[in-house]
């Protein structure tokens, strides 16, 4: 997008305003991209918020960071509801390739992948997901509360609630981002599935084996494999085998708790394509457990994610088994959240 200037600043005036919104810009677009989960968009809203302010004129505006970040929020907030009122209705044809290139292609003046890369990064991955099942006015609440610190008395003309109620909009949107209390039995599995995707994304053959039970069992709907492709595998290095092929999809995965268990979401641009629930074994024995539950993680802790020591005998659970979702249906039905660290 082309900057403050670009939208008619001439006089000094007009060039002092520019600068002064110039010296926002990137604030105001990290807030925007966590309302809305797209660079695009939150170039359009941004630019958007610059347009009111040169109509304004920036007189009588004794805060203007404060000023834009309302007007930026209400321009978001409306842009939330009338997506929440068109929602798209996902394909549930094979995924193309080009949905694995992390970023919107670079608009003219604009911005390319690697900087909506680096967006995604800074908000998460796991938290873009699960920010996308909130409704407009508790996703406005929780970003501007939870991630940008913004008081609810400046919260609350925003959402047109009091303060008390945008207090409450954000509580609510916090339990549905965290889900349940911790489990202990989580800090193990978690360890266990990002030591997993860690290998993946390092084509670490010997770190896949290390985490997988020998008889692990892989499943997947039929939009998340090649065309033609088994849709279910066994045994370690069956499936070791086939989690390297697909290794470029881990750079967009990220655990998340799915359906109460330890998960992965899988998310180009902070959009859901893919998620991987697990089942464990219970202490090494190769007895199955349920996922997100399962008997004891002592053992796991003190291996941080690729260290040398990685090795059979570092986990006390393994990988017994993982599933693909890749159905539009079976995705939007999950419940998901972000792990507690």
């Amino acid at each position: 997008m082309g900057g403050a200037h670009g939208a008619g600043a001439g006089t000094p005036e007009q060039e002092e305003l520019a600068a002064r919104f110039e010296a926002q810009r990137a604030e105001l677009t990290r807030l925007a991209h966590g309302m809305l989960g797209s660079l695009a968009e939150a170039e359009d809203a941004v630019q958007e918020a610059w347009f009111r302010l040169a109509r304004h004129g920036g007189a009588g505006i004794a805060n203007p960071a404060a000023w834009l970040r309302t007007v930026l929020s209400r321009i978001c907030l409306d842009a939330l509801r009338a997506r929440a009122a068109r929602p798209e209705e996902p394909s549930g044809g094979p995924l193309p390739d080009d949905v694995w290139c992390d970023g919107a292609p670079g608009r003219e003046g604009g911005r390319g992948p690697e900087d909506e890369a680096v967006l995604v990064e800074a908000v998460g991955r796991a938290l873009l997901v699960v920010l996308e099942r909130l409704g407009p006015a508790e996703r406005v609440a929780f970003v501007l509360h939870d991630l940008f610190a913004v008081p609810f008395e400046g919260i609350a003309p925003v959402v047109d609630r009091t303060p008390a109620a945008a207090k409450k909009l954000a509580s609510r949107a916090r339990a549905r981002v965290r889900g349940t209390g911790p489990v202990p039995e989580r800090a193990g599995q978690r360890r266990l599935v990002e030591a997993f995707l860690a290998a993946a994304r390092e084509g670490d053959l010997d770190g896949l084996l290390a985490v997988l039970a020998p008889d692990v069992v892989r499943r997947s709907d039929p939009a998340a494999v090649p065309e033609g492709a088994a849709l279910s595998a066994r045994g370690a290095r069956k499936v070791a085998g086939e989690t390297l092929v697909l290794a470029r999809r881990s750079r967009f995965a990220a655990p998340a708790l799915v359906d109460g268990g330890v998960g992965v979401v899988v998310a180009p641009r902070g959009r859901l394509l893919l998620a991987l629930t697990f089942t464990f074994t219970a202490g090494g024995t190769g007895a199955t457990g349920v996922t997100g539950g399962g008997r004891g993680s002592e053992g796991a802790g003190g291996y941080a994610v690729g260290d040398a020591e990685r090795t059979a005998g570092a986990f006390a659970e393994r990988i017994a088994g993982y599933e693909v979702i890749a159905d539009p249906a079976r995705l939007a039905a999950l419940e998901l959240a972000v792990p507690v660290e």
